[in-house]
C-alpha cells in the first residue's frame, strides 16, 4: 500500500541508513503524513490509515517547529495494538521541503510541505495577477529543492493571455509555464507529463486562484469545497483549511495547501539568486564588483534599466527580497543570542531545548 504513495528503494536505503536506537527497542513501521490538522496527523502505512501523535520524547527533543512532521514527510510508527491510533517517533530525513516564515512576528520556520518533486505555482489571470507575488513564490520554490512549474489559471477570464504569457516566461527563468482554464478544459492535457506514478506534486499560490477546483479535476470528483471568488476585486476565502496529499488515478501524489494571503519568506538565498538570475548575471559585468546598481559608472544593471532591457518593477523586488532576507537573517541572529543568554549558554554552543507546538496550521 505504502508503495502507492511514494515509498521506493530510495526510502528503503534512507531508513537503512537512519535507523536509530529506537528502532531496535520497539516495533516501528515506516508511514506517509497525507493530513495534518491542528494537533494530529493522518498517517498512511502497510496497515491502514490512522490517526497519530508524536511522542513526548519527539516532542521534548524538537527544537524548532520545522523539526515536527509535515505532510509529505516519512515517518516511523507504533501502531497501538487494539486501537485505531499510533505514536510517530521520528521523520525520515526530507530530499525536499517548501517553507515559509510564520505569519506574524514570530521568527519561526513553517513547512508547507515535504518530500515534493514539483511544484504547481497557481496564479490566477485576473484582477488578482500580480508578477511580483509569482517572483516570491518562485524564490520559495527554488529553494525546496523541488521543481517548479507555474500554472496561468482561469485563462478564459483573460484578454490578453499571450502578452501575460510572455511576461512570465521573462520571469519564470528555465521553468515550464502552462495557461489553463478548468472549466473550460483549456490546456489541462499539459499537465499530463507531470502526473506520473509515484511523483508527489505540491499546488499553492493565493486564495482564489482555483487551487481546489485544479484538484477536483485531477482527482476526478468534488473532494475540495470550492468557494466563489468576489467579483469586484478578484479575491476568494479559504477553500482549504488544512494541508493534505491526495492519491490521483494517475498514480501521481498531490499536496494541497491553504491559499496564502502573503508568503513570508525563509533562508531562501539560494533561491532568491536563481529567481533572479538574469540581474545576477548583469551584476558580474558591473566594473566594480561591491557595485551597488545605484549611480556607480558602468553599471550593467543601471545600463540594462536605462535601455528597457531590465524591468525597473522586476528590479525593485529584487531589491526589496534582497533587504527582507537581510533583515530576516539578522533577527534570526538576534533571537538565537537572546536565548543562548537566557539558557546560561556561551556564543555558539547549541540552543537550550524551547518546547515548541505541534501541528498547528496557519491560514
Amino acid at each position: 500500500m505504502i508503495t502507492a504513495y511514494g515509498w521506493s528503494r530510495y526510502w528503503e536505503d534512507t531508513l537503512a541508513t537512519t535507523a536509530t536506537p529506537l528502532s531496535h527497542s520497539k516495533e516501528l513501521v515506516p508511514g506517509r503524513i497525507t493530513a495534518q490538522y491542528s494537533h494530529v496527523y493522518r498517517v498512511i502505512s502497510s496497515e491502514g490509515d490512522r490517526i497519530a501523535k508524536v511522542s513526548g520524547k519527539f516532542e521534548y527533543a524538537a527544537e524548532a517547529r520545522g523539526d515536527f512532521p509535515a505532510v509529505g514527510d516519512w515517518v516511523l510508527l507504533e501502531l497501538l495494538k487494539g486501537e485505531p491510533d499510533a505514536i510517530i517517533h521520528a521523520v525520515l530525513p526530507r530530499h525536499s521541503a517548501m517553507t515559509r516564515k510564520q505569519a506574524g512576528s514570530i521568527i519561526e520556520e513553517q513547512i508547507i510541505g515535504a518530500n515534493i518533486d514539483i511544484v504547481f505555482l497557481a496564479t490566477a489571470l485576473n484582477q488578482d495577477y500580480n508578477a511580483r507575488k509569482l517572483e516570491r513564490f518562485l524564490i520559495a520554490a527554488w529553494e525546496s529543492g523541488a521543481a517548479p512549474v507555474v500554472l496561468l489559471t482561469k485563462a478564459d477570464l483573460c484578454d490578453n493571455t499571450e502578452a501575460l504569457l510572455q511576461e512570465v516566461q521573462s520571469i519564470a527563468l528555465g521553468v515550464p509555464v502552462h495557461c489553463i482554464s478548468v472549466h473550460e478544459r483549456l490546456g489541462l492535457e499539459q499537465l499530463e507529463d507531470y502526473l506520473t506514478s509515484g511523483t508527489t506534486i505540491a499546488v499553492t499560490g493565493s486564495s482564489g486562484v482555483g487551487k481546489s477546483t485544479l484538484l477536483n479535476w485531477l482527482i476526478g470528483n468534488n473532494v475540495q469545497e470550492v468557494q466563489h471568488i468576489r467579483n469586484q476585486d478578484a479575491r476568494g476565502r479559504h477553500t482549504t483549511t488544512h494541508r493534505e496529499l491526495f492519491l490521483l488515478p494517475s498514480g501521481a501524489l498531490l499536496i494541497d495547501t491553504p491559499g496564502m494571503r502573503e508568503l513570508q519568506l525563509w533562508d531562501t538565498v539560494e533561491g532568491w539568486h536563481h529567481t533572479f538570475a538574469d540581474i545576477e548575471q548583469l551584476a558580474r559585468q558591473c566594473r566594480y564588483r561591491d557595485c551597488r546598481h545605484e549611480a556607480e559608472l558602468d553599471c550593467a544593471v543601471q545600463i540594462a534599466l536605462s535601455e528597457g532591457r531590465l524591468e525597473p518593477l522586476r528590479f525593485a523586488n529584487y531589491r526589496k527580497t534582497e533587504k527582507e532576507l537581510a533583515h530576516l537573517a539578522r533577527k534570526e541572529r538576534n533571537v538565537h543570542r537572546k536565548r543562548q543568554k537566557e539558557s546560561g549558554r556561551s556564543p555558539g554552543s547549541k540552543p537550550k531545548h524551547r518546547k515548541r507546538f505541534q501541528g498547528e496550521v496557519d491560514l
